[in-house]
């Protein structure tokens, strides 16, 4: 196995016994980048200065314990990384370059990781293709004429092939776990307020969340247990402790009891054979001794409903901060006066997609029309919450289809935002409802990975990564990335 091919717990494995160096391992990584970047163009920054500094200062160190010392990992572009620019890939913040670290890179930096770069993204995270970069579209590793998903496109697609060990995404509507999907890796989104959103450029306050994303279920426990926990410059973190998620994986689910609910894996949007991949991965489960029932979320219809109208209205007032005075893009054009300096400056630094969710959250969260859209998606949210919580006290977890179809041809549904966002179909919903799900390859269609998503109470992210690992450990899905992949 190549150097690039490593998993982390290989990797850290080999650093431990001295058989390959935190250099060796950041220079081939590299070069791989720059073997692949002209075809998947899944970075649009690269610290290679920087990369190589720090590996050579984690070897000089020559302490490995820690899981991630050493092991060169890639962060998305809305994630702040000191002295490296975060352009959330818009040219609103083009030449952006942060004068502090979010809090999970700094987690990971007294851990001696190796940051490479930052990933490509739909801009401000409002995508679901990695098209809507102001920068190019990224390509997906196992089908170059596909996208690779999004909005974390890019982290998705350099784990896929990899151009890194692992990455870290955000995921507001399922932009961790659809992309994950789309390139037959793993992806986690954890419970809202299990790690911290600090530094971390806010799209939908209520829904934003940071997760790993990685080549199998052990890499995503470990980085998990680095960056959970809580921060005192989020309010929003959970004092709840934190689990060591690495020693609660075992191959062992019987007699746990899986829901699956009806309403999403038999939407008429659910391809045949993504259908055909879960139903099979249930068998599996079944053969483990898990007691596998078809359940009800009664109101998951209004789920896509709801988060459309809570995405607008709260992308806009995070939005409203980008007004060219402050920092960012400003324009050079004359203007009359404030009003149309503001016009100007946001027309020309956001793209289509960012500008038609501010349009529309700004009418939705008017005081006129508030209480018809805002608030009501808002209770539609709390009756979702409360299916959730009846299902929790039956089943243990729940699963489903993690995207209605495999990866989409790039330039199909782009110009219709709301066909776009049926991507998120199954993925939204648990974000409405805050709580922790993950993705990972259950099968193929056509020779394009299908992922399976498992739903788990408030903070048991132990627990679906228990019920994950196990289905790994029962089929090869996960190493068939190297094999079949066209990069």
């Amino acid at each position: 196995m190549k150097l690039h091919e490593l998993t982390i717990e290989k990797a850290n494995e080999l650093l431990k016994k001295k058989e390959i160096t935190a250099q060796e391992l950041t220079e081939d990584i590299l070069n791989r980048i720059d073997e692949c970047e002209s075809k998947i163009g899944a970075y649009v920054t690269i610290d290679k200065e920087g990369a190589l500094k720090s590996a050579k200062s984690t070897d000089e160190k020559a302490d490995f314990t820690d899981p991630l010392a050493g092991i060169p990992m890639s962060a998305k572009d809305n994630i702040c990384t000191k002295n490296l620019k975060t352009t959330c890939c818009s040219r609103m913040l083009e030449n952006f370059v942060p004068p502090y670290d979010a809090t999970v890179i700094s987690k990971l930096r007294e851990r001696n990781a190796i940051i490479l770069g930052k990933t490509n993204m739909d801009e401000f995270a409002i995508g679901s293709s990695t098209q809507t970069s102001f920068f190019h579209t990224t390509q997906n590793p196992w089908d170059l004429s596909r996208v690779p998903g999004g909005s974390s496109g890019g982290s998705a697609a350099a784990v896929a092939s990899d151009e890194c060990i692992y990455a870290l995404g955000s995921d507001t509507g399922g932009s961790v776990r659809q992309p994950a999907s789309y390139c037959g890796v793993v992806g986690l989104k954890p419970t809202y307020g299990r790690v911290s959103r600090f530094g971390v450029a806010s799209l939908a306050a209520t829904m934003d969340t940071i997760g790993p994303i990685t080549k199998n279920v052990t890499d995503c426990a470990i980085v998990l247990s680095a960056i959970a926990g809580q921060d005192s410059f989020d309010p929003t973190s959970s004092d709840i402790p934190v689990d060591n998620y690495l020693q609660k994986l075992k191959n062992d689910v019987k007699g746990l009891k899986i829901g699956i609910p009806k309403e999403l894996l038999y939407h008429e949007a659910v391809s045949k054979d993504v259908k055909d991949a879960v139903l099979n991965a249930i068998k599996v489960y079944e053969y483990l001794e898990c007691i596998c029932e078809e359940i009800s979320l009664k109101n998951a219809e209004y789920a896509m409903s709801a988060y459309l109208v809570t995405l607008a209205a709260e992308a806009s007032s995070e939005l409203g901060q980008y007004d060219g005075i402050r920092y960012g893009y400003r324009t050079s054009s004359d203007y009359q006066d404030l009003k149309d300096f503001y016009k100007k400056t946001r027309g020309e630094g956001f793209g289509f997609d960012v500008k038609w969710h501010i349009i529309l959250g700004t009418y939705l969260s008017d005081e006129k029309y508030y209480d018809k859209y805002y608030l009501k998606a808002q209770k539609i949210r709390t009756i979702i919450k409360k299916d959730f919580d009846e299902a929790f006290k039956k089943y243990d977890f729940l699963i489903t289809p993690t995207t209605p179809t495999t990866a989409f041809k790039i330039g199909e549904s782009s110009d219709d935002p709301f066909k776009m966002h049926m991507n998120d179909l199954c993925v939204s919903i648990v974000n409405l409802a805050g709580l922790p799900a993950i993705s990972l390859p259950c099968g193929f269609s056509k020779g394009l990975p299908v992922g399976l998503q498992i739903i788990g109470k408030a903070f048991d992210e132990a627990g679906i990564l228990q019920v994950a690992y196990a289905f790994e450990q029962n089929n090869d899905y996960h190493t068939r990335r190297i094999k079949e992949r066209m990069v």
